[in-house]
């Protein structure tokens, strides 16, 4: 589950490599409220990404600073299942270059 709110807070958060929000890349996979507080499972771009364990700890301080009253935040680095570009908003391909409907196959490189 995705919820707006949280979403919201975790689109401030950029891969460090890309400069692209980690919502607009497709790396949450969840974001959601528990009886704790919030939870979010993300991933990388691929397991070996140097930045997984940055990204993570600036979501969860971007989720601090806005959910100032929330008891527990916890975020967690998750690699199945593995990312692929289909996960990507239209904002997130559009900020690679793609055209906005543009299909996330594109083989030019």
């Amino acid at each position: 589950m995705l919820d707006h709110d949280i979403i919201s807070a975790l689109k401030q958060v950029l891969d460090p490599e890309m400069g692209i929000s980690i919502v607009d890349l497709g790396l949450v996979y969840r974001a959601d409220w528990t009886a704790e507080g919030i939870v979010v499972d993300m991933t990388t771009t691929a397991p070996t990404c140097p930045f997984g364990e940055v990204m993570a700890r600036a979501a969860k301080a971007a989720l601090r600073r806005t959910f100032t009253e929330t008891p527990s935040v916890q975020v967690r680095l998750l690699w199945d299942p593995p990312w692929s570009p289909e996960r990507m908003t239209e904002e997130g391909r559009f900020a690679l270059g793609w055209e906005f409907g543009e299909p996330f196959s594109d083989t030019r490189h």
